[in-house]
């Protein structure tokens, strides 16, 4: 492998670049499925991402060449030496028996680390097992004697031009996947379901009559003091509230107005089996949402954004 490091290192670089791009997009689809409050983007933010995007790319060639020089060029070598030790020559399955032996200590850690159930951590193992199996596969091409001689440059091309193919191919599903109604849309209340007796699961609850009265007993309102600290306060009393569908699941509100309490409009998440009411914990950008669900479910007392909350 030495007279051919660069080769292998070029190969296996391309096509972790490739596999990185189609996760993205795989990372990204599974995030639109998810229940999420559309939390709003703070610009700034943004543009401080555009800014980085060079020192971001910089950043995953160096980390992808340490994986090539770590990871995927020892499992080559690897794999062909129990190829030749146990099969009498050079077996291609050793590859990805290799990669998945490998990645299990890691996925395993990993799934643990992160407290994902089986059927997660099953899906992590799969995917890097695959992920780095391929890597080796394509890298593996340019040290077969008995196949004509690829330089570097060449496999590179032939990477870039099915890679791209790929990528083209997933963005294409990922689209009509979205399309098609994948990604996640509160439910629509209304006016009936809104009504109810609705709770924080630690002793706040709202309730909304039919006839527009409401009652707040010990529910949390939040503001910002004048040094940008979030400042909590509970709310009881009586007020009024009404139902606005806006123009769509997203845009919809529930308006409450109660004496003595400064309480802001609440919106809508969960399923149309399991709704809830949240609004923004202080600074929407924290992703900190204050939760309320019918008065039945249980409900942990105050979720992030991106976690579960029922």
């Amino acid at each position: 492998m030495r007279d051919r490091f660069g080769a292998v290192l070029t190969a296996s670089m391309s096509v972790l670049s490739v596999e990185t791009v189609i996760g993205a997009i795989a990372l990204f689809v599974w995030g639109q499925s998810q229940e999420s409050a559309g939390l709003a983007y703070n610009p700034l933010g943004i543009i401080l991402l555009i800014l980085m995007a060079p020192f971001l790319v910089a950043a995953g060639a160096v980390l992808a060449a340490l994986l090539s020089i770590c990871v995927v060029m020892p499992l080559l070598v690897t794999a062909g030496w129990c190829g030749r030790r146990f099969c009498g020559r050079e077996t291609w399955w050793w590859v990805p028996a290799l990669a998945a032996t490998g990645s299990a200590p890691l996925a395993l850690a990993t799934a643990v680390f992160v407290k994902a159930n089986a059927l997660e951590g099953l899906g992590g193992w799969l995917t890097a097992t695959a992920a780095l199996t391929a890597t080796a596969l394509v890298a593996r091409r340019l040290l077969l004697p008995d196949r004509p001689r690829l330089s570097g440059s060449a496999m590179l091309g032939r990477v870039a031009m099915y890679g791209t193919l790929a990528v083209t191919a997933v963005g294409s599903l990922a689209v009509i996947s979205l399309y098609a109604g994948i990604g996640y849309e509160p439910p629509q209340l209304g006016v009936e379901a809104a009504a109810g007796t609705w709770s924080d699961g630690k002793g706040g609850t709202l309730t909304l009559m039919p006839d527009g009265t409401a009652t707040a007993t010990r529910v949390e309102t939040f503001e910002l003091d004048d040094s940008f600290e979030t400042v909590m306060h509970e709310c009881t009393g009586t007020g009024t509230w009404e139902y606005d569908p806006g123009a769509g699941p997203w845009s919809q509100e529930v308006i409450i107005s109660v004496d003595d309490c400064r309480m802001d409009t609440w919106e809508v998440l969960g399923t149309s089996e399991h709704p809830k009411l949240f609004v923004y914990i202080g600074d929407p950008d924290s992703w900190d949402l204050y939760t309320l669900q019918r008065h039945h479910q249980a409900l942990p007392p105050r979720s992030r954004q991106g976690e579960p909350v029922s």
